[in-house]
């Protein structure tokens, strides 16, 4: 029989320097008493000496020398904790009744059988630590940005190899729409979060959450590395856009400026990084009806009224900053609403050509109420607002249904006729 195998596998154990010494005694120690304690039915006698660095190992079992009498006819006689005066003397002459004798078994004394269960707990062992020191290493970095190599394309997600080759997944759900992913391609994602799935850990990233572009900011602007800038909410729709609220704790810095760069130097690497996703940056107030103004950059604001009871602004525009305001697909209104952390009204200021206008309220008999809500989100609130835009400009805004716009459109068109 190969003694030697279990010691190889102690040897391939001991390899792992990020594994803490004391942890590792105690799991080989752990293993071999084990072991001991199938052969010999108790441990407490032996003594097991493990040398680390040399990959050695020694177990001592030690018996108490009792008389041959006592050996031969006593019921308490435990040949695994005693031995007779004859037997001590066959090991070193000089022995007495109740001295202790320590004898060096050898990993041929338990069995072919036995070394090779040992060494796949030992296997077994090293490979749930791993799992355990993979899990808590990514643990603690959560919400840290993370390069890793693309080395799998699936339908639902990307599967990315870390610098020490450990699996990360960059889920569908995840990913920026506009990203397109090959093979042996180098990815940045921050770490999302961290999973154990039937004891295996599962490292998810993401390109789409907030947290990624804060990092991005403090990777790119020293200001906001230092702590001199302070990012106070980001919100994105992934790959379109993105508003960034900034405030400086230094009076001498302008916390957009710097986050712009000079020529857009900084913002232009983080708009690379994120599909070309158009970031606004905008400078962070306590006074609500300013910060609400900037959000909605860059429309130009009328007036605003704010109902902080029902958590709503209701913000007045010259008709040419509606579209402005609300922007490509709602994104701009969307974005500013989730920056101020209140439901945003858009209307638009009727000028005197206008006043023949009527308002979509007038309507309620004959447009369900949940219609005329949906138009006035997008900062259609008079029949003529509407009527201004095509059916297919209808539909890309709201969310309402091809036939229902039709409808809305033929009981205003009949208003004017």
């Amino acid at each position: 029989m190969e003694s030697s195998i279990l010691i190889e596998s102690f040897a391939e154990f001991a390899k792992f320097k990020n594994i803490d010494r004391p942890t590792m005694i105690r799991i080989l120690e752990d293993v071999f008493r084990t072991m001991i304690r199938k052969k010999f039915v108790t441990d407490e006698n032996f003594d097991v000496i493990i040398n680390v660095d040399k990959g050695d190992l020694e177990i001592w079992r030690i018996r108490e020398i009792v008389d041959d009498e006592f050996a031969e006819d006593s019921f308490d006689f435990d040949e695994n904790k005693h031995i007779s005066l004859t037997d001590a003397r066959k090991i070193e002459a000089d022995f007495e009744v109740g001295e202790e004798v320590a004898e060096e078994v050898k990993l041929i004394d338990f069995g072919r059988r036995l070394v090779m269960t040992a060494r796949q707990t030992l296997i077994q062992k090293i490979k749930d630590l791993e799992k355990d020191i993979l899990f808590q290493k990514y643990k603690e970095i959560v919400g840290e940005i993370i390069a890793g190599e693309v080395y799998q394309i699936l339908n639902k997600e990307v599967l990315l190899l870390d610098g020490e080759g450990n699996e990360l997944v960059l889920p569908r759900s995840e990913q920026i729409p506009k990203d397109r992913f090959r093979k042996g391609d180098s990815a940045r994602a921050i770490v999302h979060r961290v999973e154990m799935h039937n004891g295996n850990p599962k490292i998810i990233l993401s390109r789409t959450s907030p947290a990624f572009l804060e990092r991005l900011f403090e990777s790119e602007v020293p200001e906001v590395y230092d702590g001199l800038i302070s990012i106070k909410k980001v919100v994105r729709e992934p790959g379109e856009r993105a508003k960034v609220a900034v405030e400086s704790y230094d009076d001498r810095i302008d916390p957009v400026g710097a986050c712009v760069g000079m020529k857009g130097s900084r913002i232009h690497s983080i708009v690379r990084e994120l599909e070309n996703e158009n970031i606004d940056v905008i400078n962070f107030t306590d006074n609500l009806e300013l910060y609400i103004a900037r959000a909605l950059s860059p429309a130009k604001i009328g007036n605003i009224k704010i109902d902080g009871d029902e958590g709503r602004v209701s913000v007045f525009l010259k008709p040419d900053q509606v579209s402005l305001a609300i922007g490509k697909g709602g994104q701009n209104i969307k974005l500013a609403s989730k920056l101020v952390g209140m439901e945003i009204d858009v209307f638009r200021e009727l000028s005197e050509q206008e006043e023949e206008d009527v308002d979509l309220s007038e309507f309620s008999d004959e447009i369900e109420s949940w219609i005329i809500e949906e138009l006035k989100r997008v900062g259609l609130d008079t029949a003529k607002s509407v009527l201004a835009l095509t059916k297919d400009d209808l539909v890309r805004r709201t969310e309402l249904e091809e036939e229902t716009i039709e409808d809305v459109l033929s009981i205003l068109k009949q208003e004017f006729e």
